[in-house]
């Protein structure tokens, strides 16, 4: 029986992405995150850093940049395969791998900073299971940079998952990281421009976190 039904894209991830990434440029540009570059100063120095979801490599390169440690993951090889390039391109070494955010091995109190930013496929069950282990990720002083949509994002055409409990809010990112201490937690509008797929006006929630 045929059906004209579309397929869910939050059914198989790996294939989604790697299906998106087949484009010869890269989907999201190759500038870091306006967000993790503005909060990027208040990281531990040198530090060791761990990219969640990292993608095409945006976030993780820029960082090398800045003379972080890198670490980094995303659930599409074929995005990861760019990301390497990137690393290249620029000179830097940032240590990739594949696996979904389920699938990592997640060590526990071993970096100075986890990143994750526009990290929305996960549904609320494996959302509250990323979430733990970030939290755990992180050694004492290491910070969380935490970037994501708001329920508000639906009415905006510029990016995410289009399903509201894939969203952010205030109240679920305190009561995700009450063990660590929030430095900031910011709702905002913002003009995004990052590649082809973020731009436009979009409803967004940054968190800025500390390990006690």
């Amino acid at each position: 029986m045929s059906s004209d039904t579309a397929p869910d894209p939050f059914a198989d991830p790996a294939g989604t992405w790697n299906q998106r990434y087949q484009t010869e440029g890269f989907l999201f540009g190759t500038e870091p995150n306006d967000y993790l570059q503005r909060v990027a100063p208040r990281l531990p120095a040198g530090g060791r850093v761990l990219c969640v979801a990292d993608g095409e490599g945006r976030n993780s390169v820029w960082l090398a940049r800045q003379g972080f440690q890198v670490e980094a993951f995303d659930i599409a090889a074929l995005g990861v395969d760019k990301a390497r390039r990137l690393a290249a391109q620029a000179g830097v070494t940032v240590h990739y791998e594949v696996a979904g955010c389920d699938d990592w091995r997640w060590p526990e109190a071993e970096y100075d900073a986890v990143v994750a930013v526009f990290v929305q496929f996960a549904d609320p069950p494996a959302r509250a299971r990323l979430f733990e282990h970030m939290a755990a990720a992180l050694r004492p002083g290491g910070c969380l940079v935490l970037l994501g949509y708001t329920p508000q994002q639906l009415a905006f055409r510029s990016g995410g998952p289009g399903r509201v409990e894939h969203l952010y809010t205030p109240e679920l990112l305190r009561t995700a990281f009450a063990g660590l201490e929030i430095l900031e937690l910011v709702e905002y509008e913002h003009e995004l421009a990052e590649g082809t797929q973020h731009v436009g006006r979009a409803a967004l929630i940054g968190l800025l976190a500390r390990r006690r």
